[in-house]
């Protein structure tokens, strides 16, 4: 019996681990003169995934993880890029390589199942934790994505930091401000048609697009006053237009908001200001730490020195190769030019920033002369 109870412990705490996942929303926002500025929060409430920017050189290998360890495929990077890390590993989560094309990883907890992995074809493998590598390497184009990504097997492998496979699903654009996302279901690849350009977490996206149809009635406009028996009724204050849009964090109503928020974003002129429109929007989706803060909050780690679960908010600027961010610790946005890196001359090693020097607000002091 005891045996027993303890077997059903370790599958009760199995499962709630499974479920938690990176709380992340990400959004593509286009210009009116056609620049693509992509960007994303990254969320997890149980530690700091303490991340870097990693600069990949052009022509670097990579060896892929299987279930049987670092046996997999080889593959070397036909791009350069910039990626922001997780865990101090070169577990790529969030970036863009030199042609323009930029990749998100979301959790996908639930509903991500990969390929069955057979030894004979670990040559041909790669795990979850490598698909960012894998695209930011190896493609310029979403075409390039649709043709590639069939061609290879994707594995799901534990990740110690987790005790579990990383599960995930990914959001790809092009500089075109072509997008998709990129699903395991079922143990095959599903590439959806993301003309929306908004991706967050379970759910499988198509379900998302179908869960639109609840909200059509969302609007950037006001509701119009309306006379019941004689009695005029009128909105109270701005903002009725919106009325019923969801305001919890689960994945299902930031998606329906990242929906409504991009799509009646203010137009903007170029790339630069577009990134001024996408942070703006982002910071609506900023949680807070606690037990139901986000997702990972109350499975241990150490908080002490976090001051939010939304880690860091990124914005590639995919037209002008720019990455700006800035984190939970520093609200000054970091900004870097990709277009001054020369990706061929970098050497055969990862180079990585720290995101923040020091822990704390830059902040301006004005003084008075």
């Amino acid at each position: 019996m005891k045996n027993q109870l303890l077997t059903l412990a370790i599958v009760l705490l199995i499962t709630s681990l499974a479920t938690e996942a990176l709380a992340c929303t990400g959004i593509r926002l286009i210009a009116k003169n056609g620049d693509v500025v992509y960007g994303r929060t990254m969320e997890w409430g149980a530690f700091d995934l303490n991340s870097r920017v990693a600069i990949v050189p052009r022509g670097y290998t990579f060896t892929g993880l299987t279930p049987d360890g670092q046996n997999g495929m080889k593959y070397t990077a036909k791009f350069g890029f910039v990626a922001l890390d997780m865990l101090q590993k070169d577990l790529m989560s969030d970036g863009m390589n030199e042609k323009g094309l930029s990749l998100g990883m979301f959790y996908h907890p639930g509903y991500a199942v990969y390929n069955e992995y057979q030894k004979g074809q670990a040559n041909n493998t790669i795990s979850s934790q490598e698909v960012a590598n894998y695209i930011l390497g190896s493609f310029s184009t979403i075409q390039e994505v649709r043709d590639g990504m069939p061609n290879i097997s994707v594995v799901g492998v534990i990740e110690e930091a987790l005790g579990i496979p990383v599960q995930a699903h990914w959001i790809v654009t092009d500089k075109n401000g072509e997008s998709v996302v990129v699903e395991y279901t079922e143990g095959e690849l599903k590439i959806h048609d993301a003309p929306l350009g908004i991706i967050t977490n379970a759910p499988n996206y198509d379900w998302h697009m179908t869960n639109l149809s609840n909200y059509l009635n969302l609007s950037m406009f006001s509701v119009e006053p309306k006379n019941l028996d004689g009695i005029k009724f009128t909105p109270t204050g701005a903002g009725s237009g919106m009325i019923g849009l969801p305001g919890d964090n689960t994945p299902p109503s930031r998606f329906i908001r990242a929906v409504a928020w991009s799509k009646t974003a203010r137009p903007t002129e170029d790339g630069k200001e577009t990134v001024y429109e996408l942070f703006r929007i982002l910071d609506n989706f900023n949680l807070p730490l606690g037990p139901d803060g986000a997702e990972g909050a109350g499975h241990g780690g150490n908080t002490d020195l976090m001051r939010s679960s939304t880690l860091w908010t990124t914005a590639w600027n995919q037209t002008d190769l720019t990455l700006n961010f800035h984190t939970q610790h520093n609200r000054r946005v970091r900004f870097l030019d990709m277009k001054t890196i020369d990706f061929a001359k970098m050497g055969k090693k990862i180079k990585h920033i720290t995101f923040d020097k020091e822990k704390k607000q830059d902040v301006e002091v004005l003084k008075i002369d």
